[in-house]
């Protein structure tokens, strides 16, 4: 069973729009907006498993340019 994870992004001031294109494209993220609020950019992205959702975000969207901090909540299914 895949795993399922929100993470919320907050961003350089300014660079918000080049930062989302870059996530984008990213095997594994599912979709990726720009939002209001505390965060810039709220991602969907699915992974096979937990090891490969943290290469995901800690060695491909936190090294996007312009990416300050992320915050993961993965998905629970009752």
């Amino acid at each position: 069973m895949a795993i399922e994870a929100y993470i919320f992004v907050e961003c350089t001031s300014g660079r918000t729009k080049e930062a989302l294109q870059k996530i984008r494209v990213i095997a594994g993220v599912k979709t990726a907006h720009a939002i209001t609020g505390k965060y810039d950019i709220i991602i969907f992205a699915e992974a096979e498993d937990l090891i490969n959702l943290g290469d995901i975000v800690v060695s491909k969207i936190q090294a996007v340019d312009g990416v300050l901090k992320t915050t993961t909540s993965m998905v629970v299914n009752f």
